[in-house]
């Protein structure tokens, strides 16, 4: 069976997309097409073929356009049995995909309305109409489509009132990929933060806690949504102290991982962030790391349960810097969490059992 995977938004190697959905799928005998716009080529990579519309170069409003459009004229080119689409933006896609007789699957990888309510280039007044025309969107677009994926449990709950056919399928850790064999004595008295670097994202908190450590470097991987914002960071006296990596595939990502001490997620109390579920917490837990991270309840949940990490206030700096030490000073501590976080990857939190509920989800639509 033929099926794509659409995104005009992300990267081709994208851990939830790539690394985890397509991969699964091409190796349960489906055939597999990614769709994307990099610019970058089309590829064969693990038997899934990449399929590149090319590059957006017009901002935010050209790719919710031109590169859309090429989207929509790729995969009706494909003609496959089920299509899965990956950005809000490409709901009219699927609507119109829809009419042509296809099977149609919306990935909700975030909370659309309230990811809305966080957005900094919007005002006040501007965040609240939007997010009330999207709600009234998906309430009109997402009962039309064959089945919604939601990646959180609240978001699960959300759209399942809008779309019975609602399934969770979580961001949990690939088992194996950032295992590694590093013995603590090993690493460095180094903290990570992993994945996309912004404002609400509480980099600036991160930064400033460095003031409260001693010792310490932060190793940051990821890229920077705000050029102005890195350089007013590059300013600080802490600066000195970061590792800034930039974008790294995930063998060095592992390594980054394998070295440090400490991962930290101190996200700020935005709409979109307390029921959220980031990769990165899971992927601190897999390569064994204790983890900061912020005190939203669903969080707490996750970490205070499995003894893996220290919950704090991401508004507080000097909270952060104190957790980040505790780590580096009490190893014995800090390798046990490590420890705890890595046995509930093993148990609970891994990517085999979401694969299943995928699995299922596309035997079921084929039907």
């Amino acid at each position: 069976m033929k099926v794509a995977h659409l995104s005009s938004a992300h990267n081709r190697y994208d851990t939830r997309i790539f690394l985890k959905m397509c991969k699964s799928l091409s190796a349960n005998y489906y055939k597999v097409y990614l769709v994307i716009a990099d610019g970058k080529g089309d590829e064969i990579n693990s038997g899934v073929t990449i399929l590149d519309t090319g590059a957006n170069k017009g901002g935010r409003i050209n790719r919710m356009s031109k590169t859309v459009s090429k989207i929509f004229k790729k995969a009706k080119e494909l003609d496959v049995d089920i299509y899965h689409l990956h950005d809000p933006e490409l709901i009219p896609v699927g609507l119109k995909l829809k009419k042509l007789g296809k099977k149609i699957i919306f990935d909700a990888h975030e909370d659309l309305p309230n990811q809305i309510l966080s957005k900094p280039y919007l005002n006040k007044f501007s965040k609240k109409i939007l997010s009330k025309i999207i709600k009234i969107y998906q309430f009109y677009s997402l009962p039309k489509f064959d089945a919604i994926v939601a990646a959180t449990p609240d978001i699960n709950d959300k759209l399942s009132k809008i779309n019975p056919k609602t399934i969770n399928i979580n961001n949990y850790a690939l088992l194996n990929e950032l295992r590694n064999s590093y013995r603590w004595i090993e690493k460095k008295n180094e903290a990570i933060y992993l994945g996309f670097i912004s404002k609400i994202r509480g980099i600036t908190q991160l930064i400033s806690s460095l003031n409260y450590t001693k010792n310490i470097r932060l190793n940051l991987v990821g890229i920077f949504n705000d050029k102005n914002l890195k350089q007013n960071l590059k300013q600080s006296t802490t600066w000195k102290r970061v590792n800034e990596y930039g974008f790294l595939d995930r063998k060095k990502v592992n390594e980054v991982l394998a070295n440090s001490k400490v991962g930290v997620v101190t996200f700020l109390p935005e709409p979109n962030h307390i029921n959220a579920q980031p990769n990165k917490i899971f992927e601190y837990m897999s390569a064994g790391l204790p983890i900061v991270c912020s005190n939203f309840l669903l969080w707490k949940k996750i970490i205070e349960n499995n003894n893996c990490g220290i919950c704090v206030d991401p508004l507080n700096v000097k909270d952060i810097g104190k957790a980040i030490q505790f780590f580096i000073d009490n190893p014995i501590k800090a390798e046990q969490m490590g420890r705890n976080g890595r046995k509930a990857i093993e148990q609970t939190y891994n990517w085999s059992i979401e694969e299943k509920k995928l699995l299922e989800l596309y035997k079921s639509i084929l039907k």
